[in-house]
């Protein structure tokens, strides 16, 4: 009888603290890789609104006199422009480094941002369409008009979709007919509203040239998303600016992301739970053993 209960205490398994450790060194890491697109994209989020803030305050700063010349020069820059010079922002063959095309728009290194309250992203539009920029914000396709408006004028802002630290253009493919959008710089807010939407190849140029009379902007990325075979094009016809204050650019929730991450969270949560849970009975099982 004695033999069989050794037996019965031998068979129970034995309490491994390394084993303890190790499951929650897994719990821990697998949050913060669950973690680490929210944390990133909130962080971006306050950098980018800084950025924003910042260049409002630098336009502010600006006398009359500096900002009409500025402006002046723009316009005569988009003058001069050929539509034949047009390339793809997202090929290999564009050139690296910050355009100095536009330099006579820039306050603090921006052109200006571009606010998009139906996906609730205000974004910093800097000159080119590099890596570099198109990492930290949005960029004006060089070849079209300088984000300035006025008649005869297309202008193009790029940026990517799907990025980890940033949703950018994520939410792009949401704008709808009649929505509207707003670009700020160095002489103040222009407002267009979206009148055509399209998906078109990388290399297909056409709907983003001037058209006669008509002043337009456009808001493009890659699509499909993650694939990114074509290009979406979301134009706007410049319109007057509403009366009172603008809608607010960061009111979208992207449920799309917010709850699968939340059910991760739940899962995670729960094996945590069972992992201190085993842990509690091993070491109840285990002291018994030592006073017999």
């Amino acid at each position: 009888m004695r033999r069989a209960d050794t037996t019965a205490r031998r068979a129970i398994p034995r309490f491994s603290p390394r084993k303890h450790w190790v499951g929650i060194v897994i719990f821990v890491v697998g949050f913060a890789v669950l973690m680490y697109p929210f944390v990133s994209q909130w962080y971006y989020s306050n950098d980018i609104r800084q950025t924003v803030t910042d260049f409002d305050t630098a336009r502010e700063a600006l006398d009359e006199a500096e900002i009409a010349r500025r402006m002046e020069l723009a316009r005569a820059y988009n003058d001069t422009l050929d539509p034949g010079r047009l390339t793809d922002p997202y090929s290999p063959r564009e050139q690296e480094g910050r355009a100095e095309y536009a330099r006579m728009l820039e306050v603090n290194e921006l052109l200006g941002h571009v606010e998009v309250p139906r996906i609730g992203q205000d974004i910093p539009v800097y000159a080119g369409t590099n890596d570099t920029v198109l990492n930290k914000g949005a960029g004006h396709l060089e070849g079209t008009s300088l984000p300035v408006g006025g008649i005869d004028t297309h202008s193009v802002v790029t940026a990517h979709r799907g990025l980890p630290t940033a949703r950018l253009f994520t939410d792009l493919d949401k704008m709808e007919i009649g929505d509207t959008f707003y670009m700020h710089n160095a002489g103040g807010v222009l407002a267009y509203q979206v009148d055509q939407i399209l998906t078109v190849e990388p290399h297909d140029f056409d709907p983003v040239l001037v058209q006669p009379g008509q002043d337009y902007m456009t808001l493009l990325t890659c699509t499909p998303y993650m694939i990114n075979s074509h290009r979406l094009l979301v134009r706007g016809i410049r319109i007057p600016m509403p009366e009172g204050p603008l809608p607010d650019a960061g009111a979208v929730v992207p449920w799309d992301v917010v709850l699968p991450a939340a059910l991760a969270a739940l899962l995670m949560g729960a094996l945590g739970v069972r992992i201190v849970a085993v842990a509690k009975k091993r070491r109840a099982e285990k002291a018994p053993r030592r006073g017999a």
